[in-house]
């Protein structure tokens, strides 16, 4: 985590360098601190769709599945990737909306997930 933190301190708009550090960090499980880093990398690069679903990942991981909901959707609008379909699925799940969930988890079975 040193290095990425120095990475920041050196150039504090290098969006791979938060984005990496997020994920460190929820490894660790310290999701309200990864949260912090996605939203960072987010600012600056909002069309990453996989900062999003790690995002999405962290707030799964917390119980708080609206917010997950809400991260995983940003990504699906940016790429309609039906693989992405699978964590919303579980998202909505979640949520008690099994109708919903159900038809995400076809959409990602359909595309090989």
């Amino acid at each position: 985590m040193g290095t990425l933190n120095r990475a920041i301190e050196l150039n504090p708009h290098f969006g791979l360098a938060w984005g990496a550090k997020g994920n460190g960090l929820a490894a660790q499980g310290k999701y309200d601190e990864a949260i912090l880093a996605y939203n960072k990398a987010i600012e600056l690069n909002q069309e990453d769709p996989g900062l999003w679903i790690n995002k999405g990942d962290a707030f799964y991981r917390q119980g708080k599945y609206n917010e997950a909901l809400n991260a995983y959707d940003k990504a699906i609008e940016i790429i309609p990737f039906a693989e992405y379909s699978y964590s919303r699925g579980i998202a909505l799940r979640a949520l008690g909306r099994t109708t919903e969930a159900d038809a995400a988890f076809a959409k990602a079975q359909g595309a090989g997930v």
